[in-house]
């Protein structure tokens, strides 16, 4: 029996309206629908694609928000192996994922493995959480000779990135929202950032002036700096 195929998918960032035709194909055709499980709260890729799950079979993938290495690669290597005997039926396997799959995305640790134990793996991409935020404030993300900076916020000192000529996209910032608008603000640049939280989904939030955006943002938050005066 010839081996399925895994597809990591991404589904957007929210609004379901994202959702590209390929996507749509490969979710109504695929077999199984592979879901990142966090533990707790919602399935928000899950969400997104809405009908497309029903009357499908499901297998949850514990994806925990830790950043133990030895935990998250015990993780994978276990989503890795059971997506493998999905596929060892000859079954189809498409990873639903937020956004495009190639950006701060669980979904390539996986495709790497599965790769490396001999399966065919593809990706499909999506739309990334970032070109629907700058969308959302009717924003460039860069013009002309522009650079542009993509920073996981919530990952190390932020600070050396400030000092880099481009504009700036910083994800996932809700946790360090208030040290970063302390940094922006210390080099001059707060009143150069907005902020849009949990775009495309319920509860977004688009704010053109940081220094303006509430504290309480969560962790679906991407924050935009533009290095040219408005």
């Amino acid at each position: 029996m010839k081996p399925g195929i895994l597809y990591g998918v991404g589904v957007g960032p929210g609004d379901p309206e994202l959702l590209t035709l390929k996507a749509q194909r490969v979710l109504r055709t695929a077999d199984v629908i592979a879901v990142p499980d966090k533990g707790a709260g919602e399935k928000t890729a899950l969400t997104i694609i809405g009908d497309l799950a029903e009357e499908k079979e499901l297998l949850l993938c514990p994806a925990p928000m830790v950043r133990d290495r030895k935990a998250l690669d015990a993780a994978r290597d276990g989503i890795a192996s059971r997506i493998a005997a999905v596929l060892d039926q000859g079954r189809s396997v498409a990873f639903i994922t937020l956004g495009d799959p190639t950006v701060y995305s669980t979904y390539l640790y996986i495709h790497k493995r599965v790769r490396a134990l001999g399966y065919e793996a593809e990706i499909v991409p999506g739309v990334p959480s970032f070109c629907a935020a700058a969308a959302a404030l009717g924003e460039s993300l860069c013009e002309g000779s522009e650079r542009l900076l993509i920073v996981p916020a919530s990952h190390k000192d932020v600070s050396d990135c400030l000092e880099t000529d481009a504009n700036l996209l910083f994800m996932k910032a809700g946790r360090e929202l208030g040290a970063l608008r302390e940094a922006l603000e210390a080099r001059g640049l707060l009143a150069r950032a907005s902020l849009v939280e949990r775009c495309g989904m319920e509860g977004e939030r688009v704010c053109p002036s940081l220094a303006e955006a509430p504290e309480d943002c969560g962790y679906f938050t991407v924050v935009l700096v533009k290095r040219d005066e408005r």
